[in-house]
Order: structure tokens, then C-alpha cells, then sequence
């Protein structure tokens, strides 16, 4: 049987930068990881240099049942405490667009040295260490193939359901249920979506094409790329959308953005009479793009009507996705933890003291390029300043 003040599971994000605040303040940290090493999914994000946090970090960029539960731990552990972090290691790193900071190097860079806070705040991390049971009396007994570990509080941190190869479950919501903690429905969030039977043809012929545009679901929009694939859409654009999508509704997609594209095609059709419209938007779109857009016929014959129906398609094209892709294609999980139960100073479950849950169990999802680090890292704070 081991005693400590706080055992933390999950040795992801969250849970690394829990454990290092809690081992600071002199806790007796437990950091229970059921994969045979901790980060894992710090190793292969940002195509494996590691998108660790962003400069335009705001809670406006964060989706959530309560937008305002964020602002809390986002102002008391900021983007730039833990770029002071990387700084303190010598980690060389830069802004790749948008303010998303990637490594130099590699993503190995930021798990060392997380690994490197985590002995110096003396934590206890077990690795391949997997939780059988849960129990609490006057303290919290979590039983393990290891052993049993004994602690006042204890720290959910193991994240949602996307990437199930890298060890995704549902833990975090089967302790919340088993505690009473209310969940907010979970689903796949920052993943591509596939092609309902309107546009499917369309896409599997188009795969591989890339162009920049605005994507928008209802009153939320985004402009970075998109790029056909043989099941549907994808691209940064794509991924942001996605998260405020919901089964049914249809997506408007801008392939021109920041032009007038009927003013475009009225140029046009003076200045090139006997031009082929393909010819004409291949301007402008990638030739694919445009021949499958483009009707046949010189601009000349292009009607007002039918001039006016060309412009508006290429400004508002209609996709309506059967689905998305899923858990195994999502890079985050959106939904979680209900807020409401929690205090969003110290992510303490308010009804049970000494419950937390952090990081990606939470209801809050961010938006791509940084965003959901910096939640790890600051709701990591949070908690491990509270236990």
C-alpha cells in the first residue's frame, strides 16, 4: 500500500503539469500512467515537433457549455508562463502562422523536459501502471496491478476519446458517473467530416486538391485550407468547423475568399468573350476545381442568371457531411466533465472535495494550433496548486 498527498492518473499534458505544480509545493505526488511511457500524445503532435501553445490565446477560442469557466486558469497559468518554461530548458522553438509555436526539433523535447520538472518536484511517475478500482472513505484508494495507492486527492487527467491508438478510453467519464459528476455528451472534435451522397462523387474525384477558404456553420467561420479527400473534407479550415458541427446541418464554403467573384466573372466575360469558364476560375481555383465547377461553354454565353448562379456557388458552396470521420481521425475531444460541477479556479469537483479533473476530460475544447496544450497546461496549474 503507498501513501501520498495527491495520486494524479493520466501522464499526459494535464497531468504532468499537475503533478509538477503539486510536487513544487512540497505534495507527495503519485503520477499513474497506464502506457509504457508518459506524453504519448505530445510525441506525435504537431507532426511530432510539438504545437505546445499559441501567442493569440484568448477564452473566446475555447468551446464550452460555460465559455466563461476558462478564463479562470487561463489568465493564472498564460501562454507565455510556459513558454518561460521552454525558454528555461534552452528548447529552441518558432511561430510557424497564426501564432501556433512548434519546436525546432522534436516533441521529445517538451516530454523531457516535463520529465525533467517531474523529478525535480519529486513525483513518484509509474508508467504501465493500469487502475482497477476506485473507492473513497475518508480518502481515496485506487487500486492498481501495481499496488494499491492511498491519498486525500486524486486527479483525473486522462484525457477524452480521440486517438484511441494512443490509448484513449473513457475513463475519466465512467469516475465521473461513479462519483456523480455530471458529463456532457462527448463527441469527435478538430476532424475531418465525410461527404454526404450529394457531394460524395464530387470530393473522391477532387482528392488531393488543397486551396484556401472560409468555412462556416451557422454563425462560426474560419479561413485556412481545405483539401478534398476521397471520403470528404479535410484541411485546417475543415478541422476548426468541426468542432461546432453537429449531425444535419450544412456547411457554406467561400472558394474565393476576399474576391467579388461575380464582379470577377462580369471582368471576365467582357475582357475574355472566348474563354471556356473552366479556363476562366482555372485563374483563380486549381484546374481540377475548376473543370468540375465550371460548365461548358465561352463566356460570351454565360447569361446574367446564369453568370449571378456561378458566382454564388463559388461563394457559398452548399456541404452537407453524412458524419464525421470519428474517434480514431479526431485530434480532440469536445465535450466532457460537465463545468458546472467544478470549481474553475481549482478544477475541483464541488461536491466532493479533493475530486479534480483536468485537461481534455473537461468541457472545454480549443481551437486548432496550440489551443488545447494551453488548457492541459493551465488547468494542469490550477489543480496542482489546489491539492
Amino acid at each position: 500500500m503507498f501513501d501520498f498527498d495527491v495520486v494524479v492518473i493520466g501522464a499526459g499534458a494535464a497531468g504532468m503539469m499537475c503533478a509538477i505544480a503539486a510536487g513544487r509545493r512540497g505534495k507527495r505526488v503519485a503520477l499513474l500512467e497506464h502506457l509504457d511511457r508518459p506524453g504519448a500524445k505530445i510525441l506525435i503532435s504537431g507532426g511530432g515537433r510539438c504545437n505546445f501553445t499559441n501567442l493569440e490565446i484568448s477564452p473566446e477560442r475555447f468551446i464550452s457549455a460555460n465559455p466563461h469557466f476558462c478564463k479562470s486558469a487561463l489568465s493564472r497559468f498564460t501562454q507565455y508562463d510556459f513558454i518561460a518554461m521552454v525558454e528555461r530548458h534552452g528548447i529552441a522553438y518558432h511561430e510557424k502562422t497564426l501564432g501556433q509555436l512548434f519546436c525546432d526539433g522534436s516533441a521529445r523535447e517538451i516530454v523531457g523536459m516535463l520529465i525533467a520538472e517531474c523529478q525535480a518536484a519529486r513525483v513518484d511517475l509509474r508508467i504501465g501502471c493500469r487502475v482497477a478500482d476506485i473507492s473513497r472513505t475518508d480518502r481515496f484508494n485506487i487500486a492498481t496491478d501495481r499496488g494499491i495507492f492511498i491519498a486525500p486527492a486524486l486527479v483525473i487527467a486522462t484525457g477524452g476519446f480521440s486517438i484511441p491508438k494512443m490509448g484513449a478510453t473513457g475513463f475519466a467519464y465512467e469516475t465521473a458517473r461513479r462519483f456523480d459528476v455530471p458529463v456532457v455528451a462527448p463527441r469527435a472534435g478538430l476532424v475531418p467530416l465525410k461527404a454526404g451522397p450529394a457531394t460524395a462523387l464530387l470530393c473522391r474525384s477532387l482528392a488531393g486538391v488543397s486551396l484556401d477558404a472560409i468555412v462556416t456553420c451557422g454563425p462560426t467561420s474560419f479561413r485556412e485550407g481545405i483539401l478534398f479527400t476521397h471520403r470528404g473534407l479535410s484541411g485546417p479550415a475543415v478541422l476548426q468547423i468541426s468542432s461546432y458541427w453537429r449531425e444535419g446541418e450544412s456547411l457554406a464554403v467561400d472558394l474565393m475568399p476576399g474576391i467579388d467573384a461575380e464582379g470577377f466573372l462580369r471582368d471576365r466575360r467582357r475582357s475574355r468573350p472566348r474563354a471556356e469558364l473552366k479556363t476562366v476560375l482555372g485563374e483563380l481555383l486549381p484546374n481540377r476545381l475548376a473543370e468540375a465547377l465550371a460548365k461548358p461553354g465561352q463566356m460570351a454565353h454565360l447569361s446574367d442568371r446564369a453568370l449571378k448562379a456561378a458566382a454564388d456557388e463559388l461563394k457559398r458552396w452548399r456541404f452537407t457531411p453524412a458524419a464525421s470521420q470519428g474517434w480514431s481521425k479526431a485530434e480532440v475531444t469536445v465535450g466532457g466533465i460537465d463545468t458546472a460541477a467544478l470549481s474553475s479556479k481549482t478544477m475541483q469537483v464541488r461536491n466532493l472535495p479533493g475530486l479534480y479533473f483536468i485537461g481534455e476530460a473537461v468541457d472545454v475544447t480549443g481551437w486548432l494550433g496550440g489551443y488545447n496544450f494551453q488548457w492541459a497546461w493551465s488547468s494542469g496549474w490550477c489543480a496542482g496548486e489546489s491539492v
